[in-house]
């Protein structure tokens, strides 16, 4: 490695391989995509080597690339490591943690959930990255992912965190503008509410199939929030998390002795992170309160 080479060109470097892209990794490290190009070129100068093949698709790795991003990721490890370890004389939590969810956990669930922990750890900084897709924790997109599957592949670590349980649920006053719905097979006179086909990216959120019944959806979002703001207006019938139901005291659930899912929650961290004391001690807090906060919702639900 060159001797001019330092920490911050190699953390430039880590974060444009990690999100194949200039301005996605300026966006991360909150920097100018000039400037970083020009911090890549410089390490490229300085290590007389082409690290990234450059097109209008991105940046990808060549084989020097690789090779580096191999050994970054194990110094970047380290200093994660030992910066945990300092921290760690505390009692108390210090810096920012990134968590990514789908949003009926990222708007139902974390907010209270995250608040929580940084009351208790005022040094503390917490985001919470709602996405309707799954993310990827190789490149770093966040420090922690609360997910409806567990992923079988990669190299990460996953903890199951808690089932729990979603209800079909209008409002009051749409149940009492329509006719009634007694059995599953009423609903083949309503309006339901669920998601886009073509853009569930998990097999756990295709609800649809499950209710039993022929049923199209003719609202439909990526996005739970989406479908509870149709749902909360009157306009048909969605299914919806029992967590989410104390939020929303104008809708009800209903055929609940007919139709009742069952997801759960998982915890999917790099499995390079279970290392790292600080986020040990941030899953586990995350984990916990979770499933109390899960326990205490559905029960008012």
């Amino acid at each position: 490695m060159a001797k001019d080479t330092n920490w911050d060109d190699l953390k430039v470097f880590l974060h444009v391989a990690q999100a194949e892209s200039l301005t996605a990794g300026a966006k991360v490290l909150r920097m100018d995509p000039a400037t970083l190009s020009r911090r890549i070129a410089r390490l490229e100068e300085g290590m007389g080597a082409r690290l990234f093949a450059k097109s209008p698709q991105g940046y990808h790795l060549t084989e020097r690339g690789q090779r580096l991003l191999t050994h970054v990721e194990h110094m970047e490890l380290a200093l994660r490591s030992a910066q945990g370890e300092v921290e760690d004389q505390d009692d108390t939590l210090s810096g920012s943690i990134r968590i990514g969810a789908p949003d009926g956990a990222a708007n139902f669930l974390l907010p209270q959930v995250c608040a929580e922990i940084c009351d208790e750890n005022p040094g503390l900084d917490m985001q919470i990255l709602a996405v309707p897709r799954v993310l990827n924790l190789s490149k770093r997109e966040a420090d922690m992912a609360v997910t409806v599957s567990a992923p079988k592949t990669g190299r990460l670590s996953v903890q199951k965190i808690s089932d729990y349980t979603l209800h079909l649920a209008a409002t009051k006053e749409y149940l009492a503008s329509h006719p009634p719905i007694r059995h599953k097979s009423d609903l083949k006179d309503h309006r339901l509410i669920g998601y886009i086909n073509d853009l569930i990216f998990d097999d756990e959120l295709d609800y649809m199939g499950e209710i039993g019944e022929s049923t199209r959806a003719p609202l439909t979002s990526n996005s739970f929030s989406v479908q509870m703001n149709w749902a909360r207006r009157g306009a048909g019938v969605c299914i919806v998390h029992d967590f989410a139901i104390p939020t929303f005291p104008e809708v009800e659930r209903i055929l609940t002795d007919q139709i009742s899912l069952t997801r759960s929650f998982y915890l999917v961290r790099h499995s390079d992170d279970r290392r790292v004391e600080r986020l040990n001690r941030v899953a586990q807090l995350l984990t916990g309160k979770i499933r109390q906060e899960i326990k205490r919702l559905q029960a008012a639900a």
